[in-house]
């Protein structure tokens, strides 16, 4: 199986409402950093869940900053890269958690 697939989609993010424009690497919504429980490898949208991921923490590896997500359906975690966009705002009080 694919560990990626580019999947090119915009989306209305559910936590916040922000109207998302995908470019196939849009993972989570740069305005409140949450997303959605629908991939098991990135862009293949094979999980039945559904669930919301809600962001919990941050991580840092090298020089690039993840946002730490938690599926608050069934648990699942997982990390997101931080790109340019995201909410520094929200980025800082993942920080401070």
């Amino acid at each position: 199986m694919k560990k990626f697939t580019r999947t090119i989609e915009d989306f209305v993010c559910e936590n916040c409402g922000t109207e998302v424009i995908g470019d196939g690497y849009t993972n989570h919504c740069p305005k409140c950093l949450w997303s959605k429980h629908v991939d098991i490898n990135p862009g293949d949208r094979l999980a039945d869940c559904g669930g919301m991921m809600k962001p919990t923490g941050l991580d840092k590896k090298s020089d690039l900053f993840y946002v730490v997500q938690k599926c608050e359906k069934c648990g699942h975690e997982r990390r997101n890269k931080l790109i340019k966009g995201d909410s520094f705002d929200e980025a800082i009080k993942l920080f401070n958690k």
